[in-house]
């Protein structure tokens, strides 16, 4: 064991291991980088936490960096779930669900950054409450995950995201020491700048911030915007400040979250859904925008190519032997509360429907986990079909309104040109896009191909006034990508936040940072 592990184990209620074994367990997370941890550690408390981090802090003081990177269950595609030095991982022991109010007009829940949605929910339902933009089908990820990473569901264009739900959170700063963050009156904020620590150092240089950039930071207002730090959205008219929107999608570089409280919704168990199969994209958009002003909390356009690929791994739908049916699909879900509200919905979607001609199945005849299987689909396909494959995810892009189609016209250009299958699964609620490539890692050309196809796809998405960190943060890839798109002084803005929470550069070091592209070819997974 090394002399810092054997330190950190005197010191901390929970445990810390160097062991390769585990190292190795904890250098990749869901997406296609590797980075192997110096140390993995598993705090008890928060107080854990903080001193891991002062430690860190300590040691950057005299030279020498040893990074921290937060860690939930590693569902992050983006590669800012793994790092060098000390890997934090939360979800072992801080997975509490620490106190639930129902009593209070506002519903909430006090929560540990390691508790799983999955685990959220099954608690707070028997209060009958949920988190709005949680369904139990969802690939499963920590609160603090959620949040850190900037995560949107497919259902957030009704319910928002996770993150919308916050009522107020704790973060452990760089330095170890503990940081209340929500919104604060001027005199509030008037009061903290006054303070000699790192939290009142951070107020008064973000303030500063703010007064030097406004007219930069006012023309970066976007909702569906998740490259770099949300700036835009700390201050308000009344001169109020809340440092809560830099920690969304910050991925652990300004902070380590410790404690949520989280605002809760009305649980409804009951949905009823359906599913068209289309002959084209340009004919499923006009049946979607048809579907669309019936309110529907889901509504998925999937390219057919998910359904091929499906196929060939032994999958069936609901719609394969059919005549005809061919092209892209459309899923769409209503969880009215009421069976009388939901069953209108239903009836009027399908008259609107099939007086376009297409085949509809609905929850009436089919059993809906077989129309789940269909809104599911690209989960079946994160699994490669041969062992030499790795299926490369691309990240949920925003497209503006209006714009779709001319997108999904230049994906198809871009996936001739580099002779791949970029297939589409479109929100038409929140205009977000995911796709993905497979690719055989172990050739030169794919490896490079990772890079220039991540390269030119950023550059259609900005071409189109849209974002490719609209579903979640961008992580290593997708900074490498994104930030040759931006403006330079925009860039520049994000470093001077990240400086002012992050001043030795010891929290998740080339997350949310330009990369060289030698460096983060480096990292890729063979």
């Amino acid at each position: 064991m090394s002399k810092v592990a054997q330190y950190l184990n005197e010191h901390l209620l929970g445990s810390v291991s160097g062991l390769a074994t585990l190292r190795a367990k904890y250098a990749s997370d869901a997406g296609v980088l590797e980075v192997t941890p110096e140390l993995v550690v598993f705090p008890k408390t928060t107080n854990d936490v903080r001193k891991a981090a002062r430690f860190s802090w300590q040691l950057a003081e005299k030279g020498h960096v040893l990074s921290l990177t937060p860690r939930g269950l590693g569902g992050d595609t983006t590669g800012g779930a793994v790092g060098a030095g000390l890997l934090i991982d939360a979800a072992r022991y801080l997975n509490n669900v620490l106190y639930v109010s129902t009593k209070d007009k506002t519903k909430i829940a006090h929560v540990q950054p390691g508790v799983s949605l999955r685990t959220l929910h099954e608690t707070l339902r028997w209060h009958g409450i949920t988190i709005g933009a949680y369904t139990p089908d969802m690939a499963d990820t920590t609160v603090g995950g959620a949040i850190a990473g900037g995560m949107v569901t497919y259902r957030s264009g009704k319910y928002g995201t996770v993150a919308d739900s916050i009522d107020r959170m704790e973060v452990v700063l760089a330095n170890g020491d503990l940081m209340e963050v929500g919104r604060l009156n001027k005199r509030e904020v008037s009061r903290k700048q006054g303070e000699q620590t790192l939290e009142g150092e951070i107020y008064r240089q973000i303030d500063g911030l703010l007064e030097d950039n406004a007219e930069l930071i006012a023309q970066l207002s976007s909702e569906q915007d998740q490259l770099g730090y949300r700036i835009d959205k700390v201050r308000q008219k009344d001169g109020s400040i809340d440092l809560t929107p830099l920690f969304i999608g910050s991925q652990g570089t300004l902070g380590v979250i410790s404690e949520v409280v989280l605002r809760t919704d009305f649980y409804n168990d009951e949905e009823s859904a359906l599913v068209v199969a289309c002959s084209s994209a340009d004919e499923a958009r006009d049946v979607a925008d048809a579907i669309k002003q019936l309110a529907p909390s889901a509504l998925l356009v999937i390219d057919a190519a998910y359904f091929d690929a499906a196929r060939a791994r032994g999958k069936r739908f609901v719609f394969d032997g059919e005549e005809g049916v061919q092209g892209t699909i459309i899923y769409a879900s209503f969880d009215d509360f009421g069976d009388k509200a939901r069953e209108r919905k239903l009836k009027r979607a399908t008259k609107l429907i099939e007086k376009k001609g297409n085949k509809v199945y609905t929850s009436d005849d089919k059993r809906i986990e077989d129309l789940y299987a269909v809104r599911d689909v690209e989960q079946v396909t994160d699994v490669p079909l041969r062992i030499d494959e790795t299926v490369v995810p691309l990240g949920g892009a925003h497209i503006p309104e209006g714009r779709m189609g001319e997108f999904m016209g230049e994906v198809d250009a871009l996936a001739t040109k580099h002779h791949i299958t970029l297939p589409l699964k479109v929100d038409a609620l929140t205009g977000l896009v995911s796709t993905k490539m497979t690719l055989h890692l172990a050739k030169i050309s794919d490896k490079q191909k990772v890079f220039k196809v991540m390269t030119e796809y950023a550059a259609l998405v900005a071409k189109l006034g849209g974002s490719i960190a609209g579903g979640q943060a961008e992580g290593r890839i997708g900074a490498y990508a994104g930030y040759s798109q931006l403006d330079e002084a925009v860039v520049t803005l994000n470093e001077k936040v990240r400086r002012i929470f992050d001043p030795f550069g010891t929290l998740n070091p080339g997350v949310k940072q330009a990369t060289d592209l030698k460096a983060l070819a480096r990292l890729l997974k063979s």
